[in-house]
């Protein structure tokens, strides 16, 4: 039996994105997480991701500004700008619920 990993939950990839970097942020964060087992809790989650969005980023989920990041500029004018809020007020929730759901039977 397949042992689901947090990575799963970044699937299917969202549609909604504030900024392009958000797409890409979404994709490196999944491959991040690709051996991570699902933590016994939501919370465990919420925080895995904190810590793994900062390593990803060097900022902090918390800050309220948007900021840029070299690495997940693609080319377009938008692609390295990375929305904490976005994280926060959508992401993060719909990654909670995909764990919510993921233990039902």
């Amino acid at each position: 039996m397949k042992q689901f990993t947090i990575a799963d939950l970044f699937e299917p990839k969202s549609n909604q994105w504030t900024l392009r970097g958000d797409s890409y942020l979404w994709d490196e964060l999944q491959a991040y997480f690709s051996a991570t087992p699902l933590p016994a809790t939501s919370q465990e989650l919420v925080e895995l991701i904190n810590e793994a969005f900062e390593i990803l980023t060097s900022h902090p989920l918390t800050e309220d500004k948007t900021f840029f990041i070299d690495k997940l500029a693609k080319g377009e004018r938008t692609s390295g700008a990375v929305s904490p809020a976005f994280w926060r007020e959508r992401a993060l929730p719909l990654l909670q619920l995909r764990y919510e759901h993921a233990f039902e039977p």
